[in-house]
């Protein structure tokens, strides 16, 4: 952990903020290994569908909170049909992104990637059963697209120029189109099967233990760039269940992290460059914004970062010990948490026990974020050379020395 220099002068807000913009710079070249590179990939294909995925979840809440409050029977229906829409189609929006990242036609990747939302797939059989229209979902768009990106460059390096507009694009789809129904949409229904039913396996039978693993483990993970491979899993949860039941636990993680920084502005009473920092970075730490308190004070200060994780593991296991219990806490959506979360929050047991549980869960990792770093995030020689007041500069004269009254003549004590 970084404190003060051999002069005396405590760490300011910017010495920590260079320390963690290094600590950005370290983390993304070490990043720069295939498999990461490929995760940094699929997060380019879903992360342009978050603010699609944003305003149709609160729209579906609102929605919902409509009809159980019987209110607007003539809209409701309305309100359903725009916050499903995106939803039904997001298997051509995954397939144009596919294509796209991967230097191939969008549209060709869209294209394929329709055919597994088309009614008439019912009509198809594959492995001896029938195909229903969304069977695979995103992941079953994902693979088309990228076999039909593969398949459109290796018509294009064989097919003569002249007509390689009209040879390549049908080549393109329908082999992809064919690979897709008769073996994808089959394979990656499958996968996206045994994924629901982990989640619900995994959350029902070691519902504390998982949200107390998921809650410390989660800014670790965004660290290494490793999160990004939970996007298509949250988005298939969305798309089977309506809800991800894991966002909210790996949301208290920033809860975490907004505690030890209530906790590091309480200790480091007298430096106020980090605290001014502090309290600049808390409002968009308590909407789920966590980067400039992990990169300007807990990751450059080293204990309390890990401090963070023990209050996301504290809010994880509190929510994860309720989906245990029955109730389910799930979002609508991808992309926000902390208090931005509410709108989109969904459940098995009604609205308001859903944001009862996600609530208390927020005020664990708060409180235990803030006691782990209170306690055990600083050592004595940090608080020590964090805490040292400013040494006077060159051109302060020294204080005057207090002048002292003349002696009074000594008298004889009085009887």
């Amino acid at each position: 952990a970084p404190v003060g220099d051999p002069e005396g002068r405590p760490a300011t807000a910017q010495e920590l903020a260079a320390q963690g913009a290094a600590l950005r710079a370290e983390r993304k070249a070490r990043n720069a290994t295939p498999f990461k590179l490929l995760l940094r990939r699929i997060a380019n294909i879903f992360v342009p569908l978050i603010p699609a995925l944003i305003g149709c979840g609160i729209i579906a809440g609102l929605n919902g909170l409509l009809v159980n409050l019987g209110w607007l029977p003539a809209v409701t229906p309305a309100l359903a049909a725009i916050a499903s829409g995106f939803m039904a189609l997001i298997a051509v929006f995954v397939g144009y992104n596919t294509a796209r990242e991967f230097g191939g036609t969008p549209i060709l990747g869209g294209a394929v990637a329709a055919v597994i939302v088309y009614a008439g797939v019912a009509e198809v059989e594959a492995f001896g059963r029938p195909l229903s229209p969304g069977q695979g979902g995103v992941l079953g768009a994902l693979g088309a697209a990228w076999l039909a990106v593969r398949i459109e460059k290796w018509c294009r390096r064989r097919v003569p120029v002249s007509v390689d507009v009209l040879v390549t694009p049908a080549v393109t789809v329908l082999v992809s189109g064919l690979a897709t129904l008769f073996g994808l949409m089959f394979l990656a229904g499958e996968v996206s099967t045994r994924i629901g039913e982990a989640a619900d396996w995994l959350l029902a039978n070691g519902g504390a233990g998982a949200g107390l693993v998921l809650g410390a483990l989660f800014l670790p993970l965004v660290m290494l760039g490793l999160h990004q491979a939970l996007i298509p899993i949250h988005t298939t949860l969305i798309e089977q269940q309506g809800y991800t039941v894991l966002l909210p636990i790996l949301a208290m993680a920033g809860a975490g992290q907004v505690g030890a920084a209530l906790a590091v502005y309480v200790r480091l009473h007298r430096n106020t460059s980090i605290r001014t920092t502090i309290r600049s970075a808390l409002w968009p730490g308590f909407l789920g914004v966590g980067e400039p308190l992990i990169y300007g004070v807990s990751l450059p200060l080293g204990r309390p970062f890990l401090t963070a994780c023990t209050g996301g593991a504290l809010g994880g296991a509190f929510v994860g010990f309720f989906n245990q219990l029955g109730t389910d806490v799930g979002s609508t959506a991808i992309g926000p948490s902390g208090w931005a979360l509410f709108p989109l929050l969904n459940g098995d047991h009604g609205l308001g026990r859903t944001v009862a549980v996600y609530a208390a869960g927020l005020l664990v990792g708060y409180l235990g974020g803030f006691l782990a770093t209170y306690c055990f995030g600083f050592t004595g020689t940090m608080l020590a050379e964090l805490n040292a007041p400013p040494a006077p500069s060159a051109s302060t004269p020294p204080p005057a020395e207090p002048t002292r009254p003349p002696a009074e003549p000594a008298t004889a004590p009085t009887r």
